[in-house]
């Protein structure tokens, strides 16, 4: 059997090309959707130079969610403390988790990726005088924090039907988005708090 004869758009073809089309299919059609074959498809190629570039479909979701994952930290304020920068962070990572829209994306990233996000929280928190050991843990709790309340929060907003007077999440019917929003900022508040405090009782 000869060997295969590339077209030149599929030497051209760049693992930048192959992300970008993925996360297109992504939007479009879930996790689920995307496959080597349908980012061939999609690219107006055959699926070897997709293999050939990017690997198999485990390094595809990898580079997906490091699509999601880059550049995703805000540049601190000047003499921004800690704790008000770690909101800002974990805010940021829901936001950018949340556009991908399928939370299974993040749930088999692989460490690297996540560290490399975190570097500037840490270097925040070590400015602040936060030992690296107690830094680090701090990003790694607040990391699962948020992509564990993205991983549950996958169902519809329920409707409008909140008391005043009650509690955002008190209902067990459901939630609505403001009340998610609300919950979001608790969970990572309460997280600070504790960190906080256990930085003081050192």
């Amino acid at each position: 059997m000869g060997k295969r004869v590339y077209m030149a758009s599929e030497i051209q073809l760049s693992s930048e090309q192959i992300v970008a089309a993925a996360v297109d299919i992504l939007h479009e059609g879930g996790l689920d959707a995307v496959s080597m074959r349908s980012v061939a498809g999609r690219l107006g190629v055959t699926p070897p130079p997709v293999y050939a570039r990017i690997g198999n479909k485990d390094a595809l979701l990898d580079a997906i969610a490091e699509h999601f994952l880059a550049d995703l930290a805000p540049d601190p304020e000047r003499d921004e403390a800690w704790p008000d920068y770690a909101r800002r962070w974990t805010q940021q990572m829901r936001q950018r988790l949340t556009e991908a829209a399928d939370s299974r994306l993040f749930l088999q990233v692989k460490r690297p990726t996540y560290l490399e996000a975190t570097k500037p929280l840490l270097n925040c928190m070590r400015r602040d005088g936060m030992s690296t050991d107690a830094a680090v843990r701090a990003c790694r709790l607040l990391t699962w924090a948020t992509v564990g309340f993205i991983a549950m929060d996958h169902s519809p907003p329920a409707a409008s039907s909140r008391r005043p007077s009650r509690l955002a999440g008190s209902d067990p019917s459901g939630v609505t988005s403001e009340e998610i929003d609300e919950l979001f900022t608790a969970h990572i508040g309460y997280l600070i708090d504790g960190i906080e405090r256990d930085e003081g009782m050192r």
